[in-house]
């Protein structure tokens, strides 16, 4: 194979690796930065100190994701979040949802409560 051709296919390869979303995780800055508009009214790293609005952290990112969007598409009645989630693109929303799907309940936290019994 000629060089110049392997450059252009190692340039396409690392090119479609960087587009790959990776998961966020509680660790990653970025997905945090997102993240921190939520923790006005969800407490810090999505954790609730009285469950309304509920803890955000530990729950299952799809069902997360999923909530937002229906926000955003007017599909969930709301007060604040509809105007909230309409801010965010969907890959946005996919790293929020990762991210707090990573936070850990701990001591002190408020344990999220199950899906079926949210708004």
């Amino acid at each position: 194979m000629k060089p110049g051709l392997q450059f252009i296919l190692l340039r396409l390869v690392l090119f479609l690796c960087g587009t790959v979303a990776l998961p966020a995780s509680a660790q990653d800055p970025a997905a945090r930065s997102l993240a921190a508009t939520c923790f006005t009214c969800h407490g810090t790293d999505g954790r609730s100190a009285g469950g309304v609005p509920p803890s955000l952290a530990g729950q299952d990112k799809n069902y997360l994701l999923q909530t937002m969007k229906d926000f955003r598409a007017g599909k969930r009645p709301a007060t604040i979040m509809h105007q909230q989630a309409k801010g965010y693109t969907d890959q946005e929303l996919e790293v929020i949802a990762g991210y707090f799907a990573s936070v850990k309940t701990g001591p002190g936290a408020t344990a999220p409560a199950a899906p079926a019994s949210r708004y």
